[in-house]
């Protein structure tokens, strides 16, 4: 009976490849929020974009290692680590929430945009057959 992962971890391979691809795609958000907020509005897109991005970093990390250890601590990673990261980012926008530099609403509209409109873009990379399990060959 399979009971743990060994190999190549899919979850931090497809989470890299997520923050690669991010890449081109990271002044957009922060020029269009400079535009309408100024300064305070891109520096607040740009930390939002480093949370999103740093979320699905964490994110492959956590199930990674996880399903080395067994496959019951990954699905137990999966459910309280998407938790515990809801927090953490919560807790990084509480603790800037005051700063002179932040403004919330292109923090916010920032992160929610990023988060889904990468996981919608890599979802067209990701393979989902047996023969190839991360990516798209």
């Amino acid at each position: 009976m399979l009971t743990r992962m060994d190999g190549e971890a899919p979850e931090q391979i497809i989470a890299t490849d997520l923050a690669k691809r991010s890449l081109p795609f990271l002044p957009i958000p922060i020029i269009v929020s400079a535009l309408i907020w100024g300064a305070s509005g891109a520096a607040s897109a740009a930390y939002a974009l480093a949370l999103v991005i740093g979320n699905f970093l964490l994110s492959g990390v956590v199930l990674a290692g996880a399903a080395r250890i067994s496959l019951g601590l990954l699905m137990g990673a999966a459910l309280f680590g998407y938790l515990a990261r809801l927090g953490l980012i919560f807790l990084a926008v509480m603790l800037v929430r005051d700063q002179s530099w932040v403004e919330l609403v292109p923090l916010g509209i920032t992160s929610i945009v990023a988060h889904l409109g990468l996981l919608g873009w890599e979802m067209r990379h990701i393979s989902a057959s047996l023969a190839f399990p991360t990516l798209k060959p």
